[in-house]
């Protein structure tokens, strides 16, 4: 990410549970929710697909687009097929992640 310049900011959380507290903070706090998140499956105490669940039916109000990008290693079609069940997910993408797939996604946000 540094290498692309890809953000000024960049929050790491360990594992999904982290990641909804941390964002559920942020609009407590009336802060700004990230242009972009990126979410691996495989987490521990609460998995990616625990943490859409929970993102999913936040009773927050969020008025911002954040645009969701699975990280993943597994090629698994039953993985692929469910990420088409989240309407926040973006795309996925196969670890490893490159400097050419963070551009296509700093392309995608600013146009």
């Amino acid at each position: 990410m540094k290498e692309v310049e890809f953000a000024e900011n960049i929050i790491v959380y360990n594992n999904g549970q982290e990641a909804v507290d941390g964002l559920k903070e942020i609009i407590k706090e009336k802060g700004t929710l990230p242009d972009v998140i990126f979410l691996d499956l495989n987490m521990p105490i609460m998995n990616g697909w625990e943490f859409l669940e929970e993102y999913e039916n936040c009773s927050y109000d969020i008025s911002k687009k954040t645009n969701i990008y699975i990280i993943s290693s597994s090629v698994d079609p039953r993985d692929l097929e469910r990420v088409k069940q989240y309407n926040k997910v973006d795309s996925y993408i196969l670890k490893p992640i490159t400097p050419d797939d963070l551009g296509k996604i700093f392309g995608s946000k600013t146009k």
